[in-house]
């Protein structure tokens, strides 16, 4: 870079950039075109930089270049290209053809090159695109999406050029994609190229993301040629001797053979139980944290405190020498200024975790040891992030449909792998002696607490301590609605655990608590949505609505109605309000039941509405657009549904068309979104028919907008499954007609409905009305009405519109797609 650094341009060509926007960038690396050219280096420092690498340092920008030079003077091999390379640039290469913004993912297991590979891409691919890896704090999402484009812009109009950005977050995605929108729209910038591509480089195994390249702990045939040319080259360069220290790269060259794994760890046995040397505790760490926590490790500072005091006879040794004859299997490498440490491969780490835990130093051990003696006075943000991994953080495991083997779905482990390991291996009490000290020693951390408060409830089946927990944790973050679904996980597990024969009484005490519980949970949930969505005047913050409190309210009235109701069918009567419960206390049995007919009365209205906002959420939208929520959620809202409203109608209801209303419920079909998720419940012909005889009914005993509509949404479903429209049909579609234009304070499905009956027919060319004006409202009512609720979910499109004219080119997607 002997004229400065440059960035790439669209035309391939290259420009130079100054400080200014060199400095401005300072959540981002960014790999220059001309990265190192003209730039002359110390040959010690290309050699240890090599060195490093091998041993198991993570890349750096260098060790590909010196890889380049090295090839082209003719003493290298080429830098292995693992098989998921080509097809990682062949789809980075395909994005840039795209509109918008795009993401290449990659999927790798740790330890497997992963991120070298990554990088790789990238290095390979700066002349072409102006690359860059996220490696500042994500949690100034604006701030990344500001240099992000600012990156884009670097240089006049006619040289801009594609970011190819690498995170290691997939989490940000969609946020950050949102916030890069809204600043190409804040700086008025007209591109005929996409601003970005994400090149997502993800620690996961992903049997479900077939689409994305996969990096498993495997070689290929061909990849073992290309390892077992380079091993010849290093010997050569290098030495057997030093090779044998190349652990990063042996482990991949071997196949990562466990065998191999092992000889390199026999050189820490035996290990000691009691009085262990420094170095030994410092393996013992180094290995727990790198065998638990992809990434993590320790500043050389931290490693050499641990000497003080006892060690003082070796002066100021460096670290190296210090962990003789262990020095080999960790690794100090730069990064950011500092020096880091970490064992040489997630591998070895593990292996050294295991040999330390058969010889009684057990991985609970060493956890508390790492809390008393690397946790104490201030611990550097960094560390504390590390450990709350270790001991809080779940893995999604792989979850196949016993009954339907191609239904594959996901679902986070009850713990973190740490808290499982010691389970399987020592006990339920060592795991909470872990996460109990941690949670005193980082007191005001809520995360803590509350995965102690799980291991209680659900392992230990100790509800008090759970429920002092999962409350300490409440205290700690009062707003945080997640933190807060504990508490009413705990209540409902007791309520559902609780040996029988119970007590009525002590059904609803811990019934109540539960509720309230999810009550709350609710409630700060509506009040974390508001404050997100006012974060700075300008951003709309996506974040998940959480929807537990909610779901967890109809779990505990599922539970409340088989109780109750098994010990005795009077209560069938009070649960759904058929007749009051100061009528009918003798037939309970218990006087002081009394005390709890609030909450009884209000189960049935509380359970319709949110069984109705399910219906909605379930109909209208999903996790995202290759996964469904768990079964189990449509199921038990129907279940409660059906329990509380559908089959036992209260008998005070009075209003017109009270009872076909009441029919439609029976059927869960009472609400636009049920009759519009009519086809995936399988309803036969002749109960098709019913539903749509009975809002007919319901249209003609009440003047009411959402009945006529969903009497015509009915209809639709009718003549989709091929039965002819009945003959007065036209005249109520004449009747949603006269009520255009709509009011934009309508329901989204008024305004959905509007779009499919004046969207343009081939024959007639264009629209009976403004159809930007028709979708402009459509878009504002759903931002009114379920944005706040759908808004981190992939909403699912409902119909096709096909050839044809009036309804009859209207199909529903569910049956293309189920």
């Amino acid at each position: 870079m002997a004229n400065g650094p440059a960035l790439s341009t669209a035309k391939r060509g290259e420009i130079y950039v100054g400080s200014e926007i060199r400095d401005s960038l300072i959540l981002l690396d960014v790999l220059y075109a001309n990265q190192f050219e003209g730039e002359s280096f110390d040959p010690s420092l290309l050699e240890q930089t090599e060195e490093n690498f091998y041993r198991g340092a993570p890349p750096k920008w260098l060790n590909f270049y010196i890889s380049e030079q090295l090839e082209s003077d003719g003493i290298g091999t080429p830098f292995i290209k693992r098989d998921g390379y080509s097809t990682l640039a062949v789809q980075t290469a395909q994005r840039r053809k795209r509109p918008g913004i795009s993401t290449v993912k990659l999927y790798h297991q740790t330890g497997c090159g992963g991120t070298t590979l990554a990088m790789q891409v990238l290095w390979d691919m700066r002349k072409t695109f102006r690359c860059a890896v996220l490696t500042g704090s994500s949690s100034d999402i604006t701030k990344v999406a500001k240099e992000v484009v600012n990156l884009f812009t670097a240089g006049s109009r006619g040289h801009q050029n594609t970011v190819l950005l690498l995170l290691n977050d997939d989490q940000i995605l969609e946020n950050l994609q949102d916030s890069i929108m809204m600043e190409i729209a804040e700086q008025s910038i007209d591109t005929f190229m996409p601003v970005v591509i994400f090149f997502s480089c993800v620690r996961k195994n992903a049997l479900l993301q077939s689409d994305h390249v996969v990096l498993k702990p495997a070689l290929s045939d061909t990849e073992k040629q290309k390892f077992n040319e380079k091993k010849e080259e290093l010997h050569r360069r290098f030495g057997s001797k030093q090779c044998k220290q190349f652990h990063g790269f042996n482990i991949l060259q071997t196949n990562f053979s466990q065998y191999y794994v092992k000889q390199a760890c026999k050189v820490i046995c035996p290990v000691p139980r009691a009085k262990r040397p420094k170095r030994i505790q410092l393996v013992g760490f180094l290995s727990l944290l790198n065998a638990y926590v992809p990434g993590s490790y320790l500043l050389e500072n931290q490693c050499l405190d641990l000497f003080k005091h006892k060690d003082y006879r070796f002066g100021e040794l460096p670290l190296e020498d210090r962990m003789k004859p262990f020095s080999n299997l960790i690794i100090t490498f730069q990064q950011d200024t500092e020096n880091r440490v970490r064992m040489a491969h997630p591998m070895i780490a593990q292996c050294c975790t295991e040999l330390m835990a058969e010889a009684g130093v057990t991985r609970s051990d060493t956890a508390r040891n790492i809390l008393n003696h690397l946790c104490r006075d201030e611990v550097p943000p960094f560390l504390l992030g590390f450990v709350k991994d270790m001991l809080t953080k779940r893995e999604m495991k792989i979850k196949e449909n016993p009954i339907n083997s191609t239904e594959i779905t996901e679902e986070p482990e009850r713990f973190s792998r740490l808290i499982l390991d010691i389970q399987k291996k020592e006990s339920e009490t060592e795991s909470a002696s872990v996460l109990k000290l941690a949670s005193k020693k980082f007191d005001q951390d809520p995360y803590f607490p509350q995965a102690l408060a799980r291991l209680y409830y659900i392992e230990l089946k100790d509800y008090n301590q759970a429920e002092l927990w999962a409350s300490r944790a409440k205290q700690r973050d009062p707003q945080n609605s997640f933190i807060a679904d504990t508490l009413g996980q705990v209540h409902k597990n007791h309520l559902k655990n609780t040996d029988s024969p119970v007590k009525p009484r002590k059904i609803l005490q811990l019934a109540t608590k539960a509720i309230d519980a999810f009550k709350d949970e609710e409630r700060l949930a509506d009040n974390k949505q508001e404050t997100d969505m006012k974060e700075d005047g300008k951003t709309k913050v996506s974040h998940v609505f959480n929807t537990r409190g909610q779901f967890g309210y109809l779990q505990v009235c599922n539970l409340v109605y088989d109780r109750l109701v098994s010990q005795n069918e009077t209560w069938k009567r009070v649960l759904t309000k058929a007749v009051p419960m100061g009528s009918v206390l003798e037939l309970l049995g218990d006087r002081k039941l009394f005390r709890f007919n609030v909450l009884i009365i209000s189960l049935r209205d509380e359970v319709e509405k949110k069984c109705d906002f399910f219906n909605k959420y379930l109909t209208y939208s999903k996790p995202d657009m290759m996964k469904d929520d768990a079964t189990y959620i449509p199921r038990d809202t129907s279940d409660c549904y059906r329990k509380y409203v559908g089959d036992s109608p209260p008998k005070h209801v009075k209003e017109k068309g009270a009872e076909f209303i009441q029919k439609l419920k029976q059927n869960q079909a009472g609400t636009s979104a049920a009759v519009l998720s009519c086809l995936d419940r399988k309803y036969s012909e002749s109960e098709l028919k019913e539903i749509t005889a009975r809002w007919k009914k319901i249209v003609e005993c009440k003047n009411s907008i959402t009945a006529l509509i969903n009497y015509i949404f009915a209809h639709i479903i009718l003549r989709h499954v091929g039965i002819m429209y009945s003959r007065s049909f036209h005249k109520f579609l004449g009747e949603f007609r006269q009520k255009m234009p709509l009011n934009p304070n309508d329901g989204p499905e008024q305004h959905m409905l509007a779009l499919l009956l004046y969207w343009p027919t081939d024959s007639q060319g264009k629209c009976d009305f403004d159809l930007s004006e028709l979708i402009h409202r459509m878009h504002c009512s759903y931002e009114n009405t379920y944005k706040t609720y759908f808004g981190s979910r992939h909403l699912c499109p409902l119909f096709f519109i096909g050839k044809g004219e009036d309804l009859n080119r209207i199909s529903f997607v569910s049956t293309f797609t189920k």
